[in-house]
């Protein structure tokens, strides 16, 4: 009888990287898939799934405007266990470092079954910085049985908390499987402005910002910087698609008003993002997936934090930490737009993330879990 893997998951990043595991799950003969979301996010996630053809088996129904991270936990408790006890699956898979993936660690920890960590072993060294997800995952580590490593940086980070060596495997990130299919499917804009933008060839700095510890005065930052450089390079295209959240849009809407090269959209879909993403010139995000997707587009990433979990494309040089500062923003994107050699510099270099093979290296790992099967050789960056 095949095994039972409940892959579990809230948010539009979450979807990103559960899918090509869903997938592959689905494709192995000696596993069946049972899929639930929370819905955490709740349009973001409606359109991930659609572009990997995911019909979720559960829905929890989580989202309400405005709850707190409390409530939210509380409710992932209340309506997964139910769900648990009724499919009985034999492990549960979980990604990344949200609320969804906690309770739902914790969830299943307390009914003894097995937990499968995803993107396992990132580690600011700051426990609120990003908050929560720092300690989100730390506590995911200390329940999972199996920790899919996406990097060797990862691993050892594992190894350094006394974690079993043989309960981890170097996977590879499943985001650059996911960002490989989608980017060959040319999804098209649902704003008509973005469209004129590409077909004009117009330089574009591609800007996310939504992170909570960044909320408020640093964010207002953010956005007189962005103020600042769309007044200096009057050729360029500011494109911001905006975060729902109204914190993050009193923050930096009031700044960039009026300014002709600023576009301000709605938060775009999946697809729609990769494929702004491929057109733009340079990334200006705080996000922690952009840092892994955008360098294997080839495109420059400047990060407004003050440290990150990802080290390993800051090493590699596609990546720079610049904080949130107002005056290091419009200088570290003044040298790229100014400098051909640093932009060549941060744009040629290794993205260090995956080779695409991350969900098979993963699916692998799952299945030698329960004998019946081996796992693939580790991941090695290039």
């Amino acid at each position: 009888m095949p095994k039972r893997i409940m892959t579990i998951y809230g948010t539009r990043p979450e979807a990103i990287k559960v899918a090509p595991v869903i997938r592959a799950i689905e494709e192995h003969p000696e596993l069946e898939s049972v899929t639930v979301v929370t819905g955490q996010h709740r349009e973001m996630l409606d359109q991930v799934n659609e572009i990997f053809g995911i019909v979720p088996d559960h829905d929890l129904d989580v989202f309400a405007h405005g709850q707190t991270l409390n409530g939210l936990m509380a409710k992932v408790f209340d309506r997964l266990d139910p769900v648990l006890v009724d499919v009985a699956p034999d492990a549960v898979v979980v990604q990344g470092d949200t609320s969804t993936v906690a309770a739902a660690s914790i969830a299943a920890f307390y009914r003894r079954i097995p937990v499968v960590h995803i993107e396992a072993g990132l580690r600011s060294g700051d426990i609120s910085s990003p908050f929560p997800e720092e300690a989100n995952r730390k506590i995911t580590s200390q329940i999972a049985a199996l920790h899919l490593a996406p990097t060797a940086t990862s691993r050892d980070n594992l190894l350094r908390e006394s974690l079993p060596g043989e309960t981890i495997a170097v996977t590879g990130n499943t985001v650059i499987d996911a960002l490989l299919h989608t980017v060959e499917q040319d999804i098209p804009y649902a704003d008509e402005r973005l469209l004129e933008t590409e077909r004009a060839g117009r330089p574009v700095i591609l800007v996310t910002t939504h992170r909570r510890e960044n909320w408020g005065g640093a964010m207002e930052g953010v956005g007189r910087a962005l103020r600042r450089l769309a007044e200096r390079y009057p050729e360029h295209l500011i494109v911001l698609p905006v975060h729902r959240n109204p914190i993050v849009r009193e923050a930096v809407l009031p700044q960039v008003q009026g300014l002709d090269n600023v576009l301000v959209t709605e938060p775009l879909a999946y697809g729609e993002f990769t494929r702004l993403m491929k057109a733009a010139t340079i990334v200006l995000t705080d996000s922690g997936g952009v840092q892994e997707e955008a360098p294997s587009l080839g495109k420059p990433v400047l990060v407004m934090r003050e440290n990150t979990e990802r080290p390993e494309a800051v090493h590699a040089g596609t990546v720079k930490l610049i904080g949130t500062g107002e005056e290091r923003i419009v200088t570290e994107v003044s040298r790229l737009v100014d400098d051909a050699t640093a932009y060549a510099e941060m744009s040629n270099a290794v993205n260090p993330y995956g080779d695409g093979r991350a969900a098979a290296r993963s699916v692998a790992a799952i299945a030698s879990l329960f004998g019946i099967g081996e796992r693939l050789p580790d991941f090695r960056e290039a």
